[in-house]
């Protein structure tokens, strides 16, 4: 079986079921209680998807509650890649997404300072982007993108347009080549990153609201100057293991409102609705450097001690503005 017939089937083998509330293709070759917070993951009914890689994607309707990032088409909306990617060559990355007339929008509410959010991942969850797409009048979107590895990834396209309701939908990217999976990291509750070391305390519980808590410190001294990033102290994006269900989750507090410190916390509330691992991809800024720590949290039994030893933080982490 060649390198293209064993990632086709390692996509079309993946489970996409996932519901809940935690908070990215083209054929092989070229890529084709908790406080009320704005929440991008949130699901909606969807019509029928429009797959882009010559295979199934998930659609979700009036009555699932499928949360956003699983479907390609949502609402009437539909995210249409429009550029191929080679491995390691950087890319001005295109695409655009379309309303139910078939034409690309041009009219979006801006929330956290973007009109859109982009993140691409890849499938085993190694690596990990968070960039910012501009627009053209036309309504395409592009943004310089660089895929160092061959294999699958998952772009999510984080938006509300002008007049609707916040929206992720999500597409493949495939890129050729001899794909070599890695396997899930460990769940821990430390990570360090440019020599920054984040904590996270708290749990998740299937079914329940839980705090989550991500104190940064440098060289064992608490970080209690954060820098605003798109209007938070922190991001914080998570994906569940094998099926990738997205939300894009926002902390408690902002900065300016007078009660929400600059560090070293940052506190989330976050609800899974069932056991398992997730990726937790946290979005930092300090000394006019934007920075990524990652975590494997387990919900459920099994949960990490304090003691875990830290992650090294993802393999690839970019921001671009």
């Amino acid at each position: 079986m060649n390198a293209a017939t064993k990632l086709g089937a390692y996509v079309l083998g993946l489970a996409v079921v996932f519901g809940g509330a935690l908070g990215v293709g083209n054929a092989v070759g070229d890529v084709g209680p908790a406080p009320a917070k704005p929440d991008h993951g949130t699901a909606h009914p969807a019509p029928a998807a429009d797959g882009h890689d010559g295979h199934e994607e998930t659609t979700a309707t009036a009555q699932d509650n499928t949360p956003g990032g699983l479907q390609v088409s949502q609402n009437g909306y539909t995210l249409n890649p429009l550029t191929t990617i080679k491995a390691g060559e950087p890319t001005d990355f295109r695409f655009t997404v379309t309303g139910s007339d078939g034409k690309p929008v041009t009219d979006y509410q801006v929330q956290h300072d973007k009109k859109l959010h982009f993140i691409v991942v890849s499938r085993d969850l190694a690596t990990f982007q968070h960039v910012h797409p501009d627009m053209a009048p036309d309504g395409v979107w592009s943004v310089k993108l660089t895929l160092d590895d061959p294999g699958a990834y998952r772009a999510f396209a984080d938006f509300a347009p002008t007049g609707g309701s916040g929206l992720t939908l999500g597409t493949d990217l495939l890129v050729a080549g001899d794909y070599k999976p890695q396997p899930l990291p460990q769940a821990v509750r430390t990570a360090q990153v440019d020599g920054y070391t984040v904590a996270l305390t708290g749990d998740l519980v299937p079914g329940q609201a839980g705090k989550l808590t991500l104190s940064v410190s440098k060289d064992g001294k608490p970080v209690t100057d954060l820098q605003p990033y798109l209007g938070a102290y922190g991001h914080l994006v998570a994906l569940r293991a094998r099926d990738l269900a997205y939300l894009h989750v926002h902390p408690d507090g902002e900065p300016g409102d007078g009660k929400t410190a600059a560090g070293p916390e940052i506190t989330f509330y976050a609800e899974v609705p069932s056991g398992g691992d997730y990726r937790l991809f946290l979005d930092f800024q300090h000394d006019g450097k934007v920075r990524t720590a990652d975590f494997t949290a387990r919900a459920g039994a099994g949960q990490p001690g304090p003691t875990a030893e830290p992650s090294a933080g993802p393999s690839h982490g970019t921001h671009a503005h």
